[in-house]
Order: structure tokens, then sequence, then C-alpha cells
């Protein structure tokens, strides 16, 4: 999954993709690099984030949306919270919804089930504004594990399909650095509940604290990050660095297919 976000103020990448002259060639590159999914996202969710309203978020998400379905056929996600947007997200052409608050907004999952489309369902303490501010759980893995329990039971309660649902444990929000590690260590439990798990760690500020790296030198600790997710089961890696991150997944997909095939058999030189 490849990320695009159409915003100011995203932490990594705020204001380079604002008019289809920036955007749309980077979706094309991100294509060709092996995204299969472009996620589009038109309010940051940084910590300290500011907050916009949905008609602010309309209008930065759905020419884009627009734009790209006319030149490209790859699914487009919608990276959003707010139901308006995710309905005419839709109606533009988006195929998945990405919701860091994981249908918790009203409307929201009454909205996603009338579309029956995907939806990432995420885990999140607090909200943007306020989840690093001093997050504490007793036991982090058993704790973000019921609350997306409890969160796919009422989407299923409502009609929603158990195949359009996946699953984020939401690294970095709301969560230290321990907490993400410790999530990460332990995703394996989070992929056995057998929905498709979602992973975003791309250039994430726990990366940062642990290399001490800013946000542009963070791609080894990046791809780092995005194989030890697929190694424990994540399906969809939600990245900045499609090429390089794609090259490394072909890689370790070749590895863990060779128990499996002669496709790639090994070669004394």
């Amino acid at each position: 999954m490849g990320i695009l976000n159409i915003t100011p103020d995203s932490f990594s990448d705020g204001g380079q993709f604002l008019q289809p002259q920036q955007y749309l060639p980077k979706v094309e590159s991100m294509v060709m690099e092996g995204s299969d999914i472009i996620d589009i996202g038109g309010e940051s969710t940084r910590p300290g984030a500011k907050i916009i309203s949905a008609q602010e978020e309309i209008d930065r998400v759905i020419p884009a949306i627009e734009a790209i379905k006319t030149q490209l056929d790859t699914p487009i996600s919608i990276d959003t919270s707010k139901p308006e947007v995710m309905k005419l997200a839709i109606k533009a052409g988006a195929e998945m919804i990405n919701d860091v608050c994981g249908l918790r907004v009203s409307q929201a999952l009454e909205t996603a089930i009338e579309f029956a489309v995907p939806v990432c369902l995420m885990h999140m303490q607090g909200n943007p504004r306020t989840m690093q501010k001093r997050p504490s759980y007793d036991n982090v893995t058993k704790e973000v594990i019921a609350f997306l329990q409890d969160r796919v039971a009422s989407c299923l309660s409502q009609g929603m399909k158990a195949e359009n649902i996946i699953l984020d444990p939401g690294f970095g929000f709301g969560k230290s650095v321990q907490d993400n590690l410790t999530l990460l260590k332990n995703l394996h439990t989070l992929c056995a509940l057998g929905y498709p798990v979602l992973v975003g760690l791309s250039r994430k500020s726990m990366l940062g604290d642990i290399t001490g790296k800013m946000t542009e030198n963070r791609l080894p600790a990046s791809i780092s990050a995005a194989l030890l997710a697929v190694q424990q089961g994540a399906r969809i890696i939600r990245v900045h660095d499609v090429d390089e991150t794609s090259d490394a997944l072909k890689l370790l997909n070749a590895i863990q297919n060779l128990e499996q095939s002669n496709k790639f058999p090994l070669k004394r030189e």
C-alpha cells in the first residue's frame, strides 16, 4: 500500500503532493514500483495535527481520486474517519476505507456497510491531538486485540461481511516506543485472529527514537520493520518508499517459497 498524503502538515511528506502535477507522477511511480493499493489521505493524523472540516478534506481528496482513476485502475483506499468523506470518496472511485478511528465516528459504520467495501479497523488510544501524551497500558497486546475484536463484533452484528474486515494495531497511535516494540514482537497473535492485518511503520517516530535518525533517513529501519511484520503474518504494508520495500519483500517471498517449490533453487557459484 503506497501512501499519498494530500495534506500540508503530514509528518513525512506534508505539502509535497497538493496539486495534480505533483501527485499524479507520484502515484504512477508507486504503481510501477509495486504498489497494489494507493492510500489517499486529506487530513494529517500525526500527533498534535490540526483538525479540519469534512468539506476541507473533501476538497483535497475527491479531485485527486477522480484524477487518478482517469489515469490508473489501481485500487484506491480512502484514509479518513469522516462518513461524509467516505461516501463521496467511494462514489468517486475509492474501493476501500482505512479508518484510524475504527468506524467509531457517528454514521461511519453505517456508511461502510452501505457501500460494502473492505474496511481497515485501527486501534488508537485517545485521538491524534492527544494520543502521545503519556499513553498507558497494562498489557498492550491484549488490550489492542480486545479492542479490535470488539470492533469486529460491532461490524459483524450490523451486517458487515467478515471478508471485508482488515485489522491494524495502530503503531504510533497512542503508544510508547516500548508499546510499539511489544506489539511488533507479538504481531503474530493479532494475525492469528484470521483477518488480514495491515501495518503502518514507515518512517514512524519510533524508528527515529531507536536509530536516532531524522524522518528522511529512516528507510533502512522502515524496511526492517516491514520485513519483521510480514514474517509475523502481516498481509498489507503501508509505506512511503514503495520501490525499496517491494524489493525487500520480493527477496523475503523468494526465500519463503524456496521450501515449497524449486522455482528458485540454490546454485553453487
